[in-house]
């Protein structure tokens, strides 16, 4: 459950977060303006004083912690979506693509989207272990997952009574939340890494070449 509600909570701010970062980056004018002052708006607020409140008000468990974290972590990606967009459109390949009479819909999902992917990827495991973090001190103040649901959070709050007697009750959750986190970002930077060709290359795009690259077994680009 520890790892489960950030998972899910994470794929919704992405899915939130990421298509209207896109749309905002590449569209510009009233709707870019309309959500990135929507993002600052959300990013005014204390994220966790927020998250208190609304499971004050609705109620505590792990379906209101995905939901709340879903819905307050949406503006990081698309602030960030956003300005990797911007960046984008002016390129080459995307003139090019205008050119020949490509629709804004394929542009922007066949040939933006997968230059931000890995990005995403990155930026997504991060907050996945910050999540997970959040979680436990959430669930260990009351506020989180509660029984007969079982998270590292809450068997910490259980065993903090008995720490004198009984130091692994504490012990061991709290090593299994640290080494997950730790694992967490280590795929993160693994994964972003592997499906970015000139990360993995150890080269830097030139200005206007498309970044989708074919790849031999030798690794260099063709």
């Amino acid at each position: 459950m520890s790892l489960l509600i950030p998972v899910v909570a994470i794929s919704m701010s992405l899915s939130i977060g990421g298509v209207l970062g896109l749309f905002a980056g590449y569209y510009g004018g009233i709707a870019e303006a309309l959500i990135m002052r929507l993002a600052d708006l959300q990013m005014a607020f204390s994220t966790i004083l927020l998250i208190l409140v609304i499971v004050v008000m609705v109620g505590p468990g792990a379906g209101t912690l995905m939901l709340v974290f879903g819905i307050a972590y949406w503006a990081v990606f698309a602030r960030m979506v956003r300005s990797i967009v911007l960046s984008l459109r002016e390129l080459l390949f995307v003139q090019a693509a205008r050119s020949i009479g490509c629709s804004h819909r394929r542009i922007i999902f066949v040939h933006i989207m997968p230059n931000v992917v890995p990005m995403l990827i990155s930026l997504a495991t991060v907050e996945v272990a910050r999540l997970m973090v959040a979680e436990a001190g959430l669930s260990f103040l009351g506020y989180g997952v509660q029984p007969p649901t079982v998270s590292w959070g809450l068997m910490i709050a259980a065993g903090r009574d008995y720490l004198s007697v009984a130091w692994w009750l504490v012990t061991f959750p709290g090593l299994a939340i640290a080494l997950t986190v730790l694992a967490v970002s280590l795929v993160g930077v693994w994964l972003r890494d592997f499906t970015s060709p000139y990360l993995r290359s150890g080269q830097e795009p030139a200005s206007g070449h498309r970044t989708r690259v074919r790849w031999r077994i030798s690794g260099r680009p063709t």
